[in-house]
């Protein structure tokens, strides 16, 4: 079963842009983790984008560096992030993507780390630091155990640079519609419609984009041009909001999360 395509499929006949969640796994613990992920899937996330929380996040803003940070105060490893997509996989056949870095990928054995992927209910890779033009050991190892890859195409990738990125990916697309790192942003990039038309050119893949989109009025802007519409800070915020009170955070983040994916509908 291929959830990502099943899942595009599904939003493209409801005439609709797919509602991306970003969580890290782990934060601020394993049990409140758990339940965030629960939550915004309750709230109508249509794939799960999970961050691995990692020492150096090099494409991560200050949101989601602490969240990552807590995660791992928290005692969060490589096996517990398995756990929790194991956990998830009891209620929910939501897609969900590691958003990962290389070294945790290659560090733990990149053939080991990804069968153990798949065999926890994960679907998709998008290893941020890792270009399609290195990834020959993780693209051979995710079609032999049949997870899907992501790759990123940024404002300031070259045109020539598209059919690499397009032949190498098998999930989606994953357009950062601006320069820099992960983070809460005021507006919404204004090239969207025309950056998502050129990578289209080389790929039948969805084209979801992210960074930068925090309200439902921004989701609601890039739903028009994009397949998916990916949602990180913002709901990350929640969770630090909650700290002192985490036993609140659940439903607090149903609330943003299901006014956020009103966006998309």
């Amino acid at each position: 079963m291929d959830r990502i395509a099943e899942t595009f499929a599904r939003t493209r006949r409801e005439k609709r842009a797919a509602f991306v969640a970003y969580l890290c796994a782990g934060d601020p613990d394993f049990d409140t983790s758990l339940a965030a992920c629960r939550a915004v899937i309750e709230a109508g996330a249509d794939v799960l984008e999970l961050g691995v929380p990692f020492s150096d996040p090099l494409a991560d803003g200050l949101t989601n560096q602490l969240a990552a940070q807590r995660a791992l105060d928290g005692g969060m490893t490589a096996a517990r992030v398995f756990e929790l997509v194991h956990r998830i996989r009891e209620t929910s056949q939501v897609p969900i993507v590691f958003y990962t870095y290389y070294n945790l990928v290659f560090s733990n054995g990149v053939d080991a780390y990804i069968r153990t992927a798949k065999a926890a209910g994960v679907d998709g890779m998008l290893t941020l630091d890792l270009p399609p033009e290195e990834a020959g050991e993780v693209l051979a190892a995710c079609a032999k155990h049949d997870v899907k890859t992501v790759f990123i195409v940024a404002p300031t990738t070259p045109a020539a640079r598209l059919p690499v990125i397009g032949a190498a990916a098998t999930g989606f697309i994953y357009y950062v519609s601006r320069e820099g790192v992960t983070g809460v942003r005021d507006q919404v990039a204004t090239n969207i419609p025309e950056a998502v038309a050129a990578i289209k050119k080389h790929t039948a893949l969805p084209v979801v984009v992210g960074f930068g989109i925090s309200t439902r009025e921004q989701v609601r802007q890039v739903a028009k041009a994009a397949d998916g519409v990916v949602v990180g800070s913002a709901l990350v915020n929640v969770i630090k909001a909650g700290l002192l009170d985490r036993a609140k955070v659940p439903a607090q983040l149903r609330a943003v999360a299901a006014d956020l994916t009103a966006g998309v509908r």
